[in-house]
């Protein structure tokens, strides 16, 4: 097989080295040529071809090989740092790495970044259906946009934006809706269904038709959040429409309506605070807990008890997650609108205050932002931590123990902005590790994207939709399915090419070379279609032959697109 595609515009900077005409390729394979020619912008997955004494010199001496952003430089430490003999275990502590990466993402989105969004659409008085569509699409779309945001940043890694997204989309419209008909059998709320499933269309059919024009451009990318807007608009004016036609009661919900869940399981602790037991566990008479405690007990991220009830499997899987939260827990605060004390922990808040703005400057454009030093003298990071130091010393002096401030939702706010540079971090990593995966095994951004990022990004989704399903709440499951990636989709693609646009460059080029969008892009329509047609025929009683069939297809889509990423099935491109 020869070298998958990857980007020229990257390699070639924004002097060019080509002539003037139609614009660049994002994935393109470019001419052989002199692999160790220095300054040729050569594809970095050339690597490969050559002796294996030459791949360090390769790439230190190839632009495309630069990891833009990031803390590690995965293409030097794979082919420099280990020999070629240790490279399949490079390749395992690669793998190894990036599945840690993807629990840093599910862990920071679920138990730091959503609670805060919560918290902040709470204190802004938001109805239930604006702060779905909004807050908590945004909370749970947060590592696919994130990811999309960083790999359309570079021509070179766009087509992991592109194959995730429609990646993703395939997978859970097939997948996930499909194993929820199989898990219970349901009757599916049909307006919103309907809904979802024609914006969703809507945004396929402006990705389709920007794909084949080769760019985007500032209006395509304001049509895309345009389009978002819209939609959340068009949700608040139905649920208006419904509340006025049943008088405002609270009717059963019919079968346009998904049900409400009422009885769900125990939570999990905000924060992993392990602080709250239970009513059996708290002592008849209160008592005056010390600052040292409060902090010890706020930053264990254990449950000693839950612990020892749990599975095996649970504790291992824990055990991996601890580290994380226990960072999480030293840098982001959470604030808790359903609990007394809005989960106030006077020191560790205080503590806070200092290490949140920290962790923003120091991740911040890989810490360059953090590392600057003012007229040469003194870092910014140094700055930062006098401001905070002294601002938290004058909080902790002027506040309680056991009464939160009234400024409290404030800490909402700095929670969202920690917990957003800490997935923007992972992302920014993972998009670098893929990236490198791809130069070592020749594959091609979009591929994978479709599978790795597509599958890592939604596998907390299948798992909370499936069990939504299981406890019996199956309509709601499937409106999630469809609900939450049209927010991935269009402020993904939209925002993330929207910050790419300079005065310069008010163009994106997304003109794919691969015959493997093409595939996605279809695989992802006909996906749509098919349930369009199918569930209205059914009346919208789904059972398991719908599932069987939306799993078969997924199945059958997935040989397709690797026969095509392996050349065995050959197509024309537009």
């Amino acid at each position: 097989m020869g070298p998958g595609p990857t980007g020229l515009a990257g390699a070639l900077g924004p002097t060019g080295a080509l002539p003037a005409g139609p614009p660049l390729l994002l994935d393109t394979v470019p001419p052989g040529g002199d692999a160790l020619s220095h300054g040729r912008g050569l594809d970095c997955w050339e690597v490969r071809k050559h002796n294996s004494s030459e791949w360090c010199h390769f790439i230190w001496s190839n632009p495309d090989c630069r990891l833009d952003g990031g803390f590690l430089d995965y293409l030097n430490g794979v082919f420099c740092v280990f020999p070629p003999q240790l490279l399949p275990l490079a390749v395992t502590l690669y793998a190894l790495w990036l599945l840690y990466l993807f629990i840093i993402l599910g862990v920071t989105a679920e138990k730091f970044f959503c609670p805060n969004l919560s918290a902040i659409s709470t204190n802004l008085k938001l109805s239930h259906n604006v702060a779905g569509v909004t807050f908590l699409a945004f909370g749970n779309g947060a590592p696919d946009v994130f990811s999309a945001v960083v790999a359309f940043s570079d021509p070179r890694t766009a087509g992991l934006a592109i194959g995730a997204i429609f990646g993703a989309g395939v997978f859970v419209t097939t997948v996930v809706a499909g194993g929820i008909a199989l898990v219970k059998p349901f009757t599916a709320a049909s307006r919103p269904f309907l809904r979802d499933v024609i914006f969703y269309m809507a945004a396929v059919f402006l990705t389709f038709v920007v794909l084949y024009l080769g760019r985007i451009g500032l209006g395509e990318a304001l049509g895309y959040l345009g389009l978002y807007v819209f939609y959340v608009l068009t949700v608040v004016l139905c649920t208006c429409i419904h509340r006025r036609q049943r008088g405002d009661g609270l009717a059963p919900p019919g079968p346009w309506e998904p049900e409400m869940p009422t009885d769900v399981e125990e939570p999990e602790p905000s924060g992993t605070n392990s602080g709250d037991y239970g009513e059996e566990y708290r002592p008849l008479l209160p008592s005056r807990e010390t600052s040292l405690r409060i902090l010890t007990t706020a930053l264990s991220p254990l449950d000693y008890r839950k612990w020892r009830r749990k599975p095996w499997y649970w504790r291992l899987f824990k055990a991996f997650k601890v580290p994380v939260e226990l960072v999480l827990l030293l840098t982001v605060p959470v604030v808790d609108p359903d609990k007394d004390d809005l989960n106030w922990k006077r020191p560790l808040n205080c503590l806070h205050i200092l290490t949140s703005p920290l962790l923003c400057v120091l991740t911040l454009k890989s810490g360059a932002y953090g590392l600057y030093q003012i007229q040469g003298v003194f870092p910014v990071w140094g700055l930062v931590t006098l401001v905070a130091s002294a601002l938290a010393l004058i909080i902790f002096i002027t506040t309680s123990n056991e009464d939160p401030p009234k400024y409290h939702c404030v800490f909402a706010f700095l929670g969202f902005l920690a917990s957003a540079m800490w997935i923007n971090a992972a992302a920014t990593e993972l998009v670098n590790i893929l990236r490198t995966l791809g130069v070592i095994f020749q594959l091609s951004n979009t591929v994978l994207g479709l599978t790795l990022l597509a599958w890592g990004n939604s596998i907390g989704d299948t798992f909370s939709d499936l069990t939504m399903a299981r406890q019996g709440y199956p309509r709601m499951a499937f409106s999630a399915c469809f609900g939450g990636i049209i927010f991935n989709i269009l402020v993904g693609v939209g925002l993330g090419c929207l910050l790419q646009m300079t005065s310069s460059q008010p163009l994106v080029k997304l003109e794919p070379d691969s015959p493997l969008v093409w595939v996605l892009a279809g695989a992802l329509g006909l996906s749509l279609v098919f349930s369009f047609v199918t569930v209205p025929a059914q009346c919208f009683q789904l059972g398991k032959a719908y599932g069987i069939c939306l799993i078969a297809y997924y199945l059958a889509f997935l040989c397709v697109a690797l026969l095509t990423e392996f050349r065995v099935i050959h197509f024309s491109t537009p």
